[in-house]
């Protein structure tokens, strides 16, 4: 990958993103149903608070949504994206250009930056207008996680995108996994308040390390007292997310390479009439 490269992926990226903007119904099922149910979730139970925390849930769910905004345009967004990509037989197009999946993954890559940094600023307004939540008390440090965050989840998602084997049945199995993590790391319920083996498990995935380092971020200390270990960890959320990403950045390359050599003008063809079927 080259510098030429690179820029032909961010413009690409850029310009995907603003044609998402333009569309409404893009607009409204990657970025506005995510608020809209963060709303939802406040208006049922945000002035509820998390015993002995000080803590309300409007509070916490911040962090929560924050976190599930990166692993869900991650692991499912992009994942989904790729599938549908490789089944229209864009990567094959593009397989037979210089640099051309290189620039499209890192196209793919800058238009999932763009998309969470806008869900992110939504979460964060709905956060402070509707729940009456507190600016975050560290500004660095939420940057900081929400980027590692998505270094960290964005190649796991380039493989599971190269796995799947077709975009209409993405959904349904991606879906369930995601549900299943989001309410056992901790972004839901405090971890604590969950069996012990869940809580071992769930440190095991990036979701439950970036939902620490926002909860660091966004919530006051006395909310250390529904944490594991009673501590921000903040060296260890580096740690996870880093060895996360690195570990998909050296698995998430050979699948693709794989997935497009396997790619031909005849499998597509079969594919497309199996369709129409």
């Amino acid at each position: 990958m080259n510098l030429r490269t690179i820029r032909i992926g961010l413009r690409r990226g850029w310009a995907e993103h603003t044609h998402l903007l333009k569309d409404r119904k893009e607009l409204f099922g990657s970025m506005i149903g995510t608020v809209g149910g963060f709303v939802l979730m406040i208006l049922w139970a945000g002035d509820t608070p998390l015993e002995g925390t000080g803590v309300n849930v409007a509070t916490f769910m911040t962090a929560g949504f924050l976190a599930f905004a990166v692993f869900g345009a991650c692991l499912m967004t992009f994942p989904m994206a790729l599938a549908a990509d490789r089944e229209e037989g864009t990567l094959l197009r593009l397989r037979g250009l210089p640099g051309g999946i290189p620039a499209y993954l890192v196209g793919r890559a800058t238009t999932l930056l763009c998309q969470i940094a806008v869900q992110s600023v939504l979460i964060l307004a709905t956060g402070l207008i509707v729940g009456g939540v507190a600016p975050p008390r560290d500004w660095p440090t939420l940057i900081w996680v929400l980027l590692l965050g998505a270094v960290a989840v964005v190649p796991l998602g380039a493989a599971i995108g190269s796995l799947l084997p077709n975009p209409k049945t993405a959904a349904g199995i991606l879906v369930f996994p995601m549900l299943g993590l989001m309410i056992m790391s901790g972004v839901i319920v405090p971890v604590t308040r969950l069996p012990e083996i869940v809580g071992t498990i769930a440190q095991v995935f990036p979701l439950y390390w970036q939902g620490l380092g926002l909860r660091s971020a966004l919530l006051p200390d006395s909310m250390l007292a529904a944490e594991i270990g009673h501590s921000w960890r903040l060296p260890q959320v580096a740690g996870v997310l880093a060895a996360w990403g690195v570990a998909g950045m050296l698995i998430a390359p050979s699948l693709i390479r794989r997935v497009t050599r396997r790619e031909s003008g005849s499998r597509l063809a079969e594919r497309h009439l199996a369709a129409k079927r």
